[in-house]
């Protein structure tokens, strides 16, 4: 039976292993308190009426035929339509939508959307729950097909299967999400927006992705998770560098789990250094205010900053230790729970 219900989808912070998640490698994110509120009510008829609060604008398409947009109309659109591609029932609805993660910032607003919506639309028309993972792969078409960004797995499924006190250890060649104790004692992990926008469909990301598909062109595997370093260097400028950082962000992830299990902080700000030396040389997606930022919570006393998300602008991650104050403009961020019906 159709009701009224309200779902909430977190965004996420990825500590380790960026641009991992479309070459079958490993990362390590966490959902954050911040995320996506959708409240839907049943409306008769095959329509959807959509209100963007934090924006103050509206959406209106009819539920069996939803048309091709821009913006944020396009992910509740697609939501819409690849839901009811997989075989999912849905009936016309309201859904008022409203979110606290910061758009462009790196933290994965528009994952955090499509989950939203997703949970609401299914949850109000009574269909049956979906698998998370089959969710996340939903979710991931939205992103690809109706706003074209071609990003992978890791947003959606950071968002659906956030744990609070964890970060997760997703291996994107299996997917299997593992749940690593984010404990930090007195330390801190903090997020400090530099200043630039950035919007996947829009930067270089689809173009760094292509350039990693030529490169397993190149070398006749499958994936970059098959790829080795001596294989990296024999490559043309500049996927030699694109393949090194996949590869070495692979080893990162799983000495980040090792840092964590041993509580070693000195070790983890060190990889999160390593990361983004990797993330600006060999994968080009840093800008001069990501610089900024990252030099900015450095002079503060950080452990350890890197850029996080697809870069070409967004936020900045530090590690602080306990006698270190962190800039003014950073924010705290710690794990929490992942997507869910709230009421």
């Amino acid at each position: 039976m159709s009701r009224e219900v309200v779902s909430f989808a977190p965004g996420r912070v990825n500590l380790i292993g960026e641009h991992t998640d479309y070459n079958d490698g490993l990362a390590l994110p966490f959902a954050i308190s911040e995320g996506v509120t959708v409240e839907a009510s049943p409306l008769a008829g095959g329509r959807v009426e959509v209100t963007a609060a934090d924006l103050g604008e509206e959406d209106s398409f009819e539920l069996a035929a939803p048309e091709r947009v821009e913006g944020w109309r396009a992910y509740v659109r697609g939501a819409v339509a690849e839901l009811r591609d997989a075989g999912v029932e849905l009936t016309g609805c309201r859904l008022r939508i409203e979110g606290t993660v910061p758009r462009g910032s790196g933290l994965s607003s528009s994952a955090a959307l499509e989950v939203a919506v997703a949970l609401a639309l299914m949850r109000v028309a009574g269909a049956p729950a979906i698998d998370r993972t089959e969710l996340a792969r939903i979710c991931s078409r939205v992103e690809n097909e109706w706003v074209g960004a071609r990003t992978g797995l890791l947003d959606q499924l950071a968002s659906l299967y956030g744990e609070a006190d964890h970060a997760l250890r997703i291996d994107f060649r299996s997917l299997e999400v593992r749940p690593v104790t984010l404990e930090l004692d007195a330390h801190r992990l903090v997020c400090l927006d530099s200043g630039e926008q950035h919007a996947n469909a829009a930067s270089g990301y689809n173009e760094r992705r292509r350039e990693c598909a030529r490169a397993c062109e190149l070398l006749g595997i499958a994936s970059l998770r098959e790829a080795t370093l001596e294989e990296a260097e024999e490559l043309p400028e500049p996927l030699n560098r694109r393949v090194r950082h996949v590869i070495t962000s692979n080893g990162r992830v799983e000495r980040a789990v090792e840092a964590l299990r041993a509580r070693d902080h000195g070790t983890l700000g060190a990889l999160l250094d390593e990361c983004h030396a990797s993330l600006r040389d060999d994968y080009e997606v840093s800008t001069e205010a990501v610089e900024a930022a990252v030099a900015k919570l450095k002079d503060a006393g950080a452990l350890g900053a890197r850029v996080i998300g697809g870069g070409f602008g967004g936020t900045v991650l530090g590690l602080f230790p306990p006698d270190a104050e962190a800039p003014e403009g950073a924010v705290a961020v710690a794990p929490g729970p992942g997507a869910r019906i709230v009421g």
